[in-house]
């Protein structure tokens, strides 16, 4: 196949940096680079990115593919992003940013979020009303935390109303990063779902939905076009051509956010077949047929990159987030820990450390249970007042057994939430494809499969599942296969099987977890008032 086989420049800009890969229609991800770049954290809840430090980042990652791989980066035909998804960008008519991008971090927009949907009877703020009518029409509702663009919009009209004045539109990281390779200001079905201006009842035709425009707050005018995922959208511009070092032929489909693309990249591309993302935070997510909202449990199905289709998403606050905690916070900067595998401070190698160590403890990890909300938890509940502990600690009880427990506590956490997505789904999973950084531990892997009494496939690039979504969406988009293709291309390094002998100890030690949430939920409400 060589370099003659037709690549997709897959852009992949997360919150912590710019990547980029070259993937080619069979999945196959040549070359793999990347920049850091900076998240400002502002006074009263603020966090932003500068938009022009991704677009340098991304001359400065592709100049790197081109070194590393020049054959594969002459056969580059088409262009297409994931990204993060929640961020907003106010542009001039130019196309030239007026804010800087407003992250998915970014809490400012909360009170004005309050102000403009108000009403009685409300709920946590937000009239019930307008929560009937985005349920209904949109599948969700505008986050209270007001980290979503719903709020972030508001926040440029009420604190910014020069910058306002001069807002063509307002746009997604994606939009954003598609803008400036094209020239041609759209959004993605996906990009534009947190303004919660859509009428996401076909999923063919995603559409403004006149009556929630109206309500938003936000001048009409001031909204892109939407677009599906898969459209091509045009070529490069010439100055994105020269900044790229493509030739400006080179076509650009729209992309995804993050979550989508990661659900293309799994090739979980079927009906009901989920697949578990395990970095900073975790989700399953699963393709079905029909739009739907779980309201109790916190779990809904929303426009994707399958036109025909939907998303249902389940999230949970941390995950890889507890391993973070544990090694920054607990490992010091000279612990023997840190000698075991090399470890250095890039995602995933921990895990050769910890891999290490996990399998000396039993399941149950002697009787210690740890329960990972470090920053509350979304699905199967709602709830910003829950934080992690551990329990039943003992004098007995050694730092190996508190590891144990944070990977068995995150997947017990797994577990409740799988029961939720079983139910959503109307079938109970029995297998599923895991993916991301943390599937790069073989012994978070075995408990996950343990404790969720089920089989899980792990991706052989778990790192790249973005990049690998990002250039299959493109790969659909212009021809070279269709979605229904995917899962025959999809490669697993690894199935794990549940041990049969463990199924006892986790399903007692399940039992007490919920019993758990039930008993502290209440005690975190008392000292979040204090």
């Amino acid at each position: 196949m060589g370099g003659t086989t037709p690549q997709v420049l897959a852009i992949d800009l997360g919150t912590s940096g710019m990547k980029a890969a070259l993937v080619a229609a069979d999945g196959t991800v040549t070359g793999w680079a990347e920049r850091a770049v900076p998240l400002r954290i502002l006074p009263g809840g603020g966090a932003e990115q500068d938009p022009r430090a991704w677009w340098e980042a991304l001359g400065q990652v592709t100049a790197d593919l081109g070194r590393a791989h020049p054959e594969q980066m002459r056969a580059v035909t088409t262009v297409c992003a994931s990204t993060q998804g929640e961020g907003t960008i106010a542009v001039d008519a130019d196309g030239e940013p007026l804010t800087a991008c407003i992250s998915w971090l970014d809490m400012r927009g909360a009170p004005h979020l309050r102000r403009q949907f108000g009403g009685f009877p409300a709920y946590q703020g937000i009239s019930v009303r307008r929560i009937v009518r985005w349920l209904r029409l949109t599948g969700g509702m505008p986050s209270v935390t007001g980290k979503d663009p719903a709020a972030h919009m508001l926040l440029v009209r009420d604190e910014m109303p020069a910058v306002y004045e001069r807002t063509a539109s307002f746009l997604n990281v994606l939009d954003w990063i598609n803008l400036k390779l094209t020239g041609r200001t759209v959004a993605t079905v996906d990009s534009i779902l947190t303004s919660w201006v859509t009428d996401n009842r076909r999923p063919g035709h995603i559409r403004y939905a006149p009556a929630l425009v109206a309500d938003c707050g936000i001048d009409r005018d001031k909204l892109p076009p939407i677009v599906a995922c898969t459209d091509v959208i045009g070529t490069l511009t010439p100055a994105a051509a020269a900044h790229l070092g493509l030739p400006g032929s080179v076509r650009v489909v729209a992309g995804a956010i993050d979550n989508t693309a990661a659900a293309i990249g799994a090739g979980t591309t079927g009906d009901n077949e989920p697949h578990l993302y395990l970095g900073t935070s975790s989700w399953i997510a699963a393709h079905v047929p029909g739009k739907k909202t779980d309201v109790v449990a916190g779990i809904a199905a929303v426009p994707c990159a399958i036109p025909d289709r939907y998303l249902m998403t389940a999230l949970q606050a941390t995950a890889g987030a507890n391993l973070t905690w544990l090694r920054d916070k607990i490992v010091e900067y000279d612990d023997p820990l840190l000698g075991a595998g090399h470890v250095t401070r890039d995602e995933g190698s921990i895990f050769d450390a910890f891999d290490k160590i996990i399998p000396t403890v039993p399941p149950g990890a002697n009787g210690v249970l740890y329960t990972p909300w470090l920053y509350g938890e979304r699905a199967p509940v709602d709830d910003p007042n829950l934080r992690a502990a551990f329990l039943n600690i003992s004098l007995d009880t050694n730092r190996s057994d508190l590891l144990r427990a944070v990977f068995e506590g995150v997947a017990l956490n797994t577990r409740w939430l799988a029961r939720a997505v079983d139910r959503f789904l109307g079938v109970p999973v029995t297998s599923m494809a895991i993916t991301g950084g943390g599937a790069l531990s073989d012994s978070w892997c075995q408990i996950f499969a343990d404790v969720l009494g089920i089989e899980i496939r792990r991706d052989a690039q778990p790192l790249a599942v973005n990049a690998r979504g990002a250039g299959w969406i493109g790969a659909v988009g212009t021809g070279m296969l269709s979605f229904a293709d995917i899962p025959d291309l999809m490669r697993s390094d690894q199935v794990f099987e549940p041990t049969a002998a463990h199924r006892a100890t986790y399903d007692e030690i399940f039992d007490t977890y919920q019993d758990l949430h039930k008993r502290l939920a209440p005690v975190y409400r008392r000292l979040h008032r204090r």
